[in-house]
């Protein structure tokens, strides 16, 4: 077991690589140096926090080893195995193991709240509380809105918006709904309002998301990043883990601004996105429909001769793909 000043030291160093892997992600020339930054902050975390955690029992070690080997071999396997072309829907199931897993923790700190340090059961501290049953909430939402887009965007569910009669009074209500019950389990601690506001959380994260069209799901998949790491922020202080504050923040930020970035490319309302397409306008827009714009074709030939003598070429995976034909140029 490491001393605590020296833990808060390999936080912080964590945390700055993360802030400088961000930076380097910001560009096609130093994302690699970046991802090195992300890898090393995050291994330096993980071994920090296993060294102040110090389980006393071999069996502990253990299964926590055996956890960390199996996520790693399944992961190392699906980045070499992943098409780019792919790349979207992995992320959105990846995002969507985030959100489980804030769901996982929070229920962990309810029944065993003194190995938390948060207090005992039936006497939890209120403002583990409330993080605990916010983290919960958005971790839930995150879950299920993340399967929803991964089915859209893989093909497992229809691409165009799925309009439900009175969507918008109904996600009112559970927000609501959600709100109080996450009061009354700061007052009572009440296991079993927590599982009720896990349950609408569920609820509320896939009926948000179904009603968005398939061309704003970068979109959403980038807010519900964002969710991801609000959610693994509210989880870290309940475990009182500084490198898990400072990650899920800086991801919940980024997440946020890269998804209003998008919006403002794609000509979308990003208030509209983000709310189901509340309004109408985004969800018609988002769903699929051609538009009128003039299109080129040709043969291969005339596509590597127009790349020649290109100034620029953006490559847009999946554009024209519907339906076999030649080829196409806007």
């Amino acid at each position: 077991m490491i001393d605590a000043n020296i833990a808060a030291l390999l936080y912080l160093i964590s945390g700055v690589l993360f802030i400088l892997a961000l930076r380097g992600l910001s560009s096609p020339r130093t994302a690699s140096r970046g991802n090195t930054f992300g890898m090393v902050g995050m291994g330096i975390a993980i071994v920090t926090t296993l060294l102040v955690a110090s389980p006393s029992d071999w069996l502990s070690w253990l299964l926590i080893i055996a956890g960390l080997g199996l996520g790693g071999a399944i992961g190392a396997y699906m980045a070499r195995t992943v098409k780019m072309t792919d790349m979207p829907q992995l992320v959105a199931a990846f995002h969507s193991l985030v959100g489980l897993a804030a769901v996982f923790v929070a229920a962990a700190a309810l029944y065993a709240p003194e190995a938390f340090g948060i207090g005992v059961p039936g006497a939890i501290h209120a403002q583990a509380l409330v993080e605990m049953s916010i983290g919960v909430a958005i971790g839930a939402f995150t879950f299920t809105g993340s399967v929803i887009a991964f089915a859209k965007l893989n093909g497992n569910m229809s691409g165009k918006p799925i309009i439900l009669p009175f969507r918008h009074y109904i996600h009112i209500a559970l927000g609501v709904a959600i709100i109080a019950l996450v009061w009354a389990f700061t007052l009572s601690a009440d296991p079993w309002l927590f599982w009720a506001i896990t349950i609408l959380a569920l609820i509320l994260g896939g009926l948000m998301i179904i009603p968005i069209g398939g061309a704003d799901m970068p979109v959403v998949v980038s807010m519900l990043n964002s969710y991801s790491g609000w959610a693994a922020a509210g989880i870290g202080f309940t475990l009182g883990n500084t490198a898990l504050i400072i990650t899920g923040a800086l991801v919940g930020s980024s997440g946020a601004i890269l998804s209003y970035i998008m919006c403002k490319a794609m000509n979308r309302s990003f208030i509209s996105v983000i709310l189901g397409g509340f309004g109408g306008d985004t969800s018609s827009a988002a769903g699929g429909v051609e538009d009128d714009r003039p299109v080129k074709q040709g043969a291969a030939d005339d596509a590597a001769f127009l790349m020649k003598n290109a100034g620029k070429v953006i490559i847009v995976p999946g554009y024209g793909m519907r339906r076999p034909g030649p080829a196409r140029f806007a």
